[in-house]
């Protein structure tokens, strides 16, 4: 199967910094889209960026201009650099792979665990 595991999360104040990673591991054959997604308490999961393997992006129009999303496709890991953290975007951020592996003809997303990132104004 394949392993997706998250780093990078924690506590920042207001106007800082993180740099999430994520890798994926396992019986890999290919992986077409990585993406991160959050979701903060009482609300739905939603897409922050993707990016596929050609290095098309996708933003969520809240985090534009503040975050970049980037890929290492020889590593299958998949980063997203947030700058001028704001409060609301405090949630707990989840990776995802959609990965084709050996012994299956089709691609399935897999998921991290999820990594909190946490905004103090």
């Amino acid at each position: 199967q394949v392993r997706v595991v998250e780093s990078g999360g924690g506590l920042v104040q207001s106007g800082g910094s993180l740099r999430l990673s994520c890798a994926a591991s396992g019986s890999i054959v290919s992986i077409s889209a990585m993406g991160w997604y959050r979701q903060a308490p009482g609300k739905q999961r939603e897409l922050v960026a993707d990016i596929s393997s050609g290095g098309s992006t996708n933003y969520a129009d809240s985090v534009k201009g503040r975050f970049t999303i980037s890929r290492d496709n020889a590593k299958n890991t998949v980063y997203l650099q947030m700058n001028s953290l704001k409060s609301e975007d405090t949630a707990v951020y989840y990776c995802s792979a959609a990965a084709q592996i050996y012994g299956r003809p089709y691609e399935y997303v897999y998921w991290g665990q999820g990594t909190q990132v946490t905004v103090s104004s």
